[in-house]
């Protein structure tokens, strides 16, 4: 699973009939204290996330196991929106997050 802010949205008019339906997001990834990795993906979203929002997603195999994306070719999906992360200082210190 991966920490992310949704940045933007990806329109497809033209896609595999499967994918009809879903709502595509655009991704950054981010780290444990919600800052900005040099990644990107495009996710597919289950749960009605909006720009902005700072999501978890999950990828390969476990993507297709949501209700929406269940038999679906799709390798990146939202799954949930966060409200909160709390990391304890001392296990980070430690370097074990």
């Amino acid at each position: 699973m991966q920490l992310g802010r949704v940045v933007g949205t990806v329109w497809a008019t033209r896609k595999d009939p499967k994918l009809t339906g879903l709502k595509f997001l655009m991704v950054r990834h981010l780290d444990f204290d919600y800052r900005e990795k040099d990644a990107h993906t495009v996710a597919v979203d289950s749960v009605g996330a909006g720009v902005g929002e700072v999501v978890l997603l999950v990828a390969g195999s476990s993507a297709r196991l949501t209700e929406q994306t269940d038999g679906t070719p799709v390798d990146t999906v939202i799954m949930a929106i966060v409200d909160k992360v709390e990391l304890d200082p001392a296990a980070l210190a430690a370097g074990t997050p």
